[in-house]
């Protein structure tokens, strides 16, 4: 296996991130979007990501693996320096250590950007984000208790974040 390397995401790019996001959506696990989402839709989302709040896609051997966003967690002006992270891994590329690869990576990008903060949304009830989050140095900063109903189920949500200095 070789190295996983960061691309900027560009348009064509879409249709991939799109597809990798809509794989998580059956099993409730990772995204609160209950029904899958288009190209159509995701484009303002895309277009929200520049220099300052970046998209990368993950690349595992010139394949794409999956992406990851830095997104403004707020548009309050206190709020700049701080971003959530979303991690997307396809299906093909799971367990295989990916989303720390990806972590390693990110971190010091964002701090090359003047981040500071960077918060993680992740349910309760999804043992393998909580599992990689607090082995990569996140810290557990709130619960919020069923505040998502997934398939019927109500869900918590977890809030863990790092200070990168």
């Amino acid at each position: 296996m070789g190295m996983l390397k960061l691309l900027p995401a560009q348009a064509k790019d879409l249709p991939f991130i799109v597809a990798t996001y809509n794989e998580t959506i059956p099993s409730h696990m990772v995204t609160a979007d209950l029904t899958p989402v288009t190209v159509a839709q995701r484009k303002a989302w895309f277009a929200q990501h520049n220099e300052q709040y970046p998209l990368w896609l993950l690349m595992q051997d010139e394949q794409p693996a999956g992406w990851v966003s830095l997104s403004q967690y707020s548009d309050r002006a206190a709020y700049a320096d701080t971003v959530e992270i979303s991690i997307y891994i396809d299906e093909h590329f799971r367990q295989q250590g990916l989303g720390s690869q990806t972590i390693k990576l990110v971190e010091p990008l964002a701090k090359q950007r003047g981040l500071k903060v960077i918060i993680s949304r992740i349910f309760g009830h999804n043992p393998g984000s909580l599992h990689l989050f607090t082995k990569m140095g996140y810290e557990h900063w709130g619960h919020m208790p069923k505040i998502a109903l997934l398939a019927g189920r109500e869900a918590d949500l977890e809030v863990y974040g790092k200070h990168l200095d």
